[in-house]
């Protein structure tokens, strides 16, 4: 594929769609295009970090590294969403930014220094878990009932939707989005895509998956009674 370049003010600029092989071959243009499309994510993540004493500016700063680093290690091939992909990289970059500044004693002062350290690190990393668990559960969804709940729980790169607010934007009534939504959670429960999560977040012993099961039957039937008001 053949990609023009200009030159702008001295840099070089691409002329094609923000593109992963571009970039990683070194086009400043795609790089920082993808870059800008992507940013999202990292304010979703610092929204599920806990950075302590960190300034929102510097965690951004990490993030953008960690952001980087995925886009040049990025390989659509292998059919992994971006989003999954790249979450690793910024939540490694931040939290270790935030290990970091707690070691300076600059953070979480009232706490003995090796307590402190290790209870970030372990925070740190069981969030690091629950997301990457999440954002791949959600990869198994179908796309419309996965875009639906990513944006209602503001789970991308975008804040939390309404169910209204939603409505609008897809041309629906908030009573549909609604019930795209709880059919998305109802999927989401089945232990196929639910077990890992449940297992970080010991809800996997036998009564969980029971009340998973109740659940869904309720969702079912609330449904059911709907289609048959929605014939008379």
């Amino acid at each position: 594929m053949s990609i023009v370049h200009q030159q702008e003010a001295g840099i070089q600029v691409c002329q094609h769609p923000a593109d992963f092989g571009c970039a990683q071959a070194g086009c400043p243009g795609c790089l920082e295009g993808l870059l800008a499309q992507h940013v999202g994510l990292i304010h979703a993540c610092i929204r599920y970090a806990e950075i302590g004493g960190v300034a929102y500016a510097e965690a951004v700063e990490e993030g953008r590294i960690g952001l980087w680093r995925a886009i040049v290690r990025y390989d659509p091939a292998r059919q992994v969403a971006f989003s999954t992909f790249a979450w690793r990289f910024i939540w490694g970059h931040i939290w270790r930014y935030t290990l970091a500044f707690c070691q300076k004693g600059e953070a979480l002062e009232e706490a003995p220094y090796e307590a402190c350290c290790a209870e970030l690190a372990e925070e740190a990393w069981w969030q690091a878990q629950i997301a990457v668990a999440l954002h791949e559960a959600l990869d198994l969804l179908p796309e419309r009932l996965r875009g639906v709940l990513t944006q209602v729980y503001g789970l991308g790169e975008q804040p939390p939707q309404t169910l209204a607010e939603l409505g609008r934007q897809m041309g629906l009534s908030r009573e549909r989005v609604r019930q795209l939504r709880n059919e998305a959670l109802a999927l989401l429960r089945l232990p196929a895509l639910s077990i890992q999560i449940r297992s970080l977040c010991e809800r996997d012993r036998r009564q969980d998956y029971r009340q998973a099961r109740q659940l869904n039957a309720a969702a079912r039937c609330d449904r059911r009674r709907r289609s048959r008001r929605g014939r008379r």
